[in-house]
């Protein structure tokens, strides 16, 4: 194994190539094989496209079920993803030997509330990319109570931090635009994403992305996007800072033809943004894990799609804009201290996820899928926007409806594939 090289800024390397037309793809793609591992890695690095690349850690490590790990080394049972705090340094450097360079960078993603173990394992490895936050990666994983949750992050942010120390720039990536992936209005995604990112730049981290996650309607996905961006170059002190998309993070097309376009728009929705990187998703994502050969396939499609694509026009005022500038600036109201704020927040329902069932959530706030295909209020709780939304709701919410509403893009999606197929 040759000398130690350190790994390129992730989010310079974004902004470099992403953004003004321009579209890096990356995957969720994650084995627990270290030779299959290299071999997907490797692969996405050949792709047809302007890639990074993902190490996609397991369930038992997210959790912190390492036994559970090492039962499954003594079986020979196969992981969900890779298992980066039960391999020695020299394994995973040897998965990215080679591979990770200047033109190559790779992020790993993880989805842990208690991330001490996990962001250990990134500093040995010279791993220099990862995503997550306090909020995002706690209320819609399981019950670690939200205060522990912030203290974990608020840990392990100021550790990766100091990877700086050794000539390395660490960049965190929030997935507060991605909570519970569907039926969340968003101005609350825009909202929690930026407040995350504001807390990484509080504990020291200065390269950061943004998520939003494709909705269900693509004019107020813009606004979202928009209203993301200009929160960030009002507020967040940092130059250094992009937007990742997500493909659409709900009940996917059964359909290969629906999977596909749907993936089109996201890609559709990242360049017209404005945007510098999209996280893609694949025709399997509805049935099973996705092969290494699908996961290429997805990002050579999404490139092909942005390719074609022009920026638009940057969009003013919006109704998204003025509720997630409105949800800002009423936490950062409870306290100078982003972490405490959020916890606060919380607490007293200015931050209320639709239909998350967390303890820490006050479950007041609802919201519904409105004829033209936008996510509205149906509900606000405690939430500061009763200067913003109009009172009351267009449509009673029936578990039936919310079912109607979870399905409502893959149906849309297979039914038009199978319009043009005929």
């Amino acid at each position: 194994m040759g000398p130690r090289v350190r790994p390129v800024d992730f989010g310079e390397f974004v902004r470099r190539h992403g953004g003004s037309g321009g579209l890096v793809v990356q995957p969720r793609m994650g084995f627990s094989d270290p030779a299959q591992m290299r071999a997907g890695l490797a692969a996405v690095k050949q792709a047809k496209a302007t890639t990074v690349g993902t190490i996609t850690l397991d369930s038992y490590t997210r959790v912190g079920e390492l036994a559970a790990i090492d039962t499954a080394f003594r079986e020979g049972i196969a992981l969900n993803g890779y298992p980066i705090v039960s391999y020695d340094r020299s394994v995973t450097e040897g998965v990215l030997e080679g591979i990770r360079d200047d033109t190559f960078p790779v992020q790993v993603r993880h989805g842990s509330a208690v991330p001490n173990d996990i962001f250990k394992a990134l500093a040995k490895a010279w791993i220099n990319a990862t995503e997550g936050g306090p909020v995002s990666y706690c209320l819609p994983y399981g019950r670690t109570p939200l205060a522990q949750s912030i203290r974990n992050w608020a840990s392990c942010t100021q550790v990766f931090a100091r990877l700086r120390e050794i000539g390395v720039q660490p960049h965190l990536e929030t997935f507060g635009g991605c909570m519970l992936g569907q039926l969340c209005p968003p101005s609350e995604l825009v909202a929690i994403s930026f407040l995350e990112a504001l807390f990484f730049y509080q504990h020291g981290i200065r390269s950061i992305s943004l998520s939003y996650a494709q909705q269900t309607n693509m004019e107020q996905d813009l606004e979202a996007v928009a209203a993301l961006r200009r929160l960030c170059a009002e507020l967040l002190p940092t130059q250094n800072w992009h937007v990742v998309i997500y493909a659409y993070m709900g009940v996917y097309p059964a359909t290969d033809q629906g999977a596909y376009r749907l993936l089109g728009k996201a890609a559709e929705l990242a360049v017209r943004s404005g945007s510098e990187r999209i996280i893609v998703k694949t025709v399997a994502e509805s049935r099973r894990i996705p092969t290494i050969a699908e996961n290429v396939a997805a990002l050579e499609s999404a490139s092909r799609v942005a390719a074609a694509v022009s920026p638009g026009a940057v969009l003013g005022d919006t109704q998204t804009y003025a509720e997630a500038r409105a949800l800002v600036e009423a936490v950062l109201s409870l306290d100078s201290d982003v972490g405490r704020a959020l916890e606060l927040a919380f607490k007293q329902g200015y931050l209320d996820i639709p239909y998350c069932v967390h303890p820490d959530n006050n479950g007041r706030a609802r919201s519904y899928l409105d004829t033209d295909g936008k996510l509205r209020w149906a509900e606000l709780g405690g939430l500061p926007l009763r200067h913003l939304v109009r009172a009351g709701r267009s449509r009673k919410v029936t578990s039936t409806g919310l079912l109607e509403d979870l399905s409502y893009v893959r149906t849309k999606f297979d039914r038009e594939a199978l319009t043009i197929a005929e």
